[in-house]
């Protein structure tokens, strides 16, 4: 592969022993591509929180650069502080700032509702410490009424003190370049990484498949039909 281009991969937290040699073995072969960095993920409310950190820790072990993400919703202030706490007592000056997604049974979202809230409140405590990446949707989140909303809602991350962007996964590149240049016009000059989940298996009667058709995802009708062909 070439090295003409930046990339990353992006991993969940083990939650088994027989896990963790999994993904220590694919990560481990994925380094001789060099990517730029490898993230792991974090669970709403902390949930995998010490596994998150953990996987960090031993690939920046290997000499590898490694980000963790942290999430606000269903958390307080305080636990988030402590989480960053934790993330700079270990040298660690890269994350992935996201709200998350809530918790079922969870009635209360947390003191930060959104990702520019926690986007502020990483400069506030912090200041310049973390690069922070957040997440952009070019085909706009479930949640948001329309494309213009979504980009309004991106522009709040950066001004919030954002570094660069990771999108959603998409499978309509024409959608990534029109956000691209939307963002252009709309004074939003960082660097937004386009998310690319490859398809292993692909099940067009299939639960995923469902959840596309429903525009509950980044594939609308017409490109969900498109891949099932």
């Amino acid at each position: 592969m070439s090295n003409s281009s930046n990339f990353s991969f992006e991993f969940f937290p083990p939650k088994t022993a027989e896990g963790k040699v999994k993904l220590r073995a694919t990560w481990q072969q994925l380094a001789q591509l060099k990517p730029l960095f490898f993230s792991v993920t974090f669970g709403a409310g902390g949930s995998t929180q010490q596994g998150t950190l953990d996987t960090v820790l031993e690939i920046r072990g290997a000499g590898q650069n490694a980000a963790p993400h942290i999430s606000c919703v269903a958390s307080s202030k305080t636990e988030i502080t402590e989480t960053l706490s934790r993330y700079r007592d270990k040298g660690i000056r890269h994350i992935v700032a996201l709200r998350g997604d809530m918790p079922s049974g969870l009635a209360s979202s947390g003191e930060l509702r959104y990702a520019n809230e926690l986007v502020a409140f990483i400069r506030e405590t912090t200041g310049d410490w973390f690069q922070i990446e957040v997440a952009c949707y070019p085909e706009y989140h479930p949640q948001t009424r329309n494309p213009a909303d979504e980009l309004k809602n991106f522009k709040r991350k950066i001004d919030a003190g954002a570094n660069s962007a990771i999108t959603q996964y998409f499978y309509n590149p024409d959608a990534y370049f029109r956000f691209v240049d939307e963002c252009a016009a709309a004074g939003i000059s960082v660097p937004i990484v386009p998310g690319i989940m490859p398809i292993g298996n692909f099940l067009p009667t299939g639960p995923i498949f469902g959840c596309l058709r429903r525009g509950d995802s980044a594939l609308d009708a017409n490109q969900a039909g498109r891949l099932s062909r």
